[in-house]
């Protein structure tokens, strides 16, 4: 039984149906799609109070709470979400979703291709992070939300979070921009690309019509999030945690698991393989390196965050090497340079990228802080 007085409790996903055509920045067009959500707390009279989490690479609409009394572990980012936590659903109406191209609910690679009956496979066609935010809106605008209190999310959330305040400037009150960055460094572009030589080339991939074939492309999805799981721990975090610590007290002279952090890195993949759609992997770490507001319009990100008017909370961790301070540091001076306002905190955390599902105490009491005085600033 889950008996915690600050949590949501169960909670039970929402199936959102759109026969609206989109048409991607790719060119390419879905004539319909599901997207999955949750909510949690109560949307005000005047829908003002709502706030939207954009989840990152591997993330889901199970943003808190549980979907059954026996689910042993919350959502991704429980301890952050609920009565009298620093997004206080006492307060704000929490909207968590899956976003198209994901494998948990909403339409993806895995789902049923309306005009064949088999799942789209390789058909999928790439996604971006502007095309995350358009659904997002006609989300929104299902369930008559014209502007949101906030939008927030960490990593590629935190991407998410900062595209809405350029693309609908009039949506948006607040950004949570969290352990993010305005667009990949070649560094970590090359991180997605050999994750994703990983499993492009699993003999089990088919191309990415694999489920035709009834197997899955495990090796490479494991080498995938083993590779992903070192870039988002920090040196200390691991060193602190596993040292060099065998599992028995000798060599072994041989290539099983000998180490705690082989143990642990082969565990992690073993999970995500088991959880996690192979194109879906693919389609997320191309939106991530596609990210860049400045692209299209070949000017500085000055210039690409001028149309954003909300007020914006920024945070970095220290020990963040994947998204660097530095790089929440360039989207700081981009606001200020547009005479927004801005608060930013760079948070002492060992933890790595990590750092920003942790429960550290003062992320959270940064985070509780300022959501307290928007909903003071809003009436809420």
């Amino acid at each position: 039984m889950h008996t915690q007085t600050n949590s949501v409790g169960i909670v039970t996903p929402q199936t959102a149906h759109f026969d609206t055509p989109i048409i991607l920045k790719s060119g390419a067009t879905l004539d319909s799609y599901d997207l999955v959500y949750e909510t949690y707390g109560t949307l005000n009279a005047d829908k003002s109070n709502a706030i939207l989490v954009c989840h990152a690479l591997s993330g889901h609409h199970h943003v808190a709470g549980y979907h059954s009394e026996q689910e042993k572990r919350p959502g991704w980012w429980d301890n952050m979400i609920g009565p009298g936590k620093p997004v206080d659903t006492e307060r704000f109406f929490v909207i968590g979703l899956n976003n198209l191209g994901g494998c948990h609910g909403s339409t993806g690679p895995s789902s049923p291709d309306p005009k064949t009956g088999k799942p789209y496979g390789k058909a999928f066609p790439f996604v971006t992070v502007e095309d995350w935010v358009e659904t997002q809106a006609r989300l929104a605008d299902r369930l008559g939300i014209e502007s949101f209190a906030a939008v927030m999310g960490g990593s590629l959330g935190g991407m998410q979070a900062l595209s809405w305040t350029i693309l609908h400037p009039q949506r948006v009150r607040h950004a949570l921009v969290i352990a993010s960055a305005p667009g990949l460094t070649a560094q970590n572009i090359a991180f997605n690309d050999v994750a994703r030589q990983a499993i492009l080339t699993d003999p089990d991939f088919h191309g990415g019509d694999f489920y035709a074939y009834g197997v899955v492309p495990r090796r490479g999805l494991r080498l995938a999030r083993m590779l992903g799981h070192i870039t988002y721990l920090s040196d200390d975090v691991m060193g602190e945690k596993f040292g060099r610590i065998l599992k028995n007290d000798v060599f072994q002279f041989g290539y099983g698991v000998e180490f705690e952090v082989e143990s642990y890195l082969r565990y992690q993949g073993d999970k995500f393989a088991d959880s996690f759609d192979a194109n879906t992997y693919l389609l997320m770490t191309k939106a991530l390196d596609y990210f860049d507001p400045t692209h299209h319009h070949r000017v500085g990100l000055s210039s690409a965050m001028s149309p954003a008017q909300a007020d914006f909370l920024v945070i970095s961790f220290t020990s963040d090497w994947r998204f660097a301070p530095g790089r929440s540091r360039e989207i700081v001076k981009a606001l200020l340079d547009n005479d927004r306002r801005v608060s930013y905190a760079e948070i002492t955390a060992a933890h790595g990228h990590d750092a920003f599902l942790m429960p550290d105490p003062h992320y959270h009491a940064l985070v509780r802080a300022y959501m307290n005085n928007a909903a003071k600033g809003l009436g809420i």
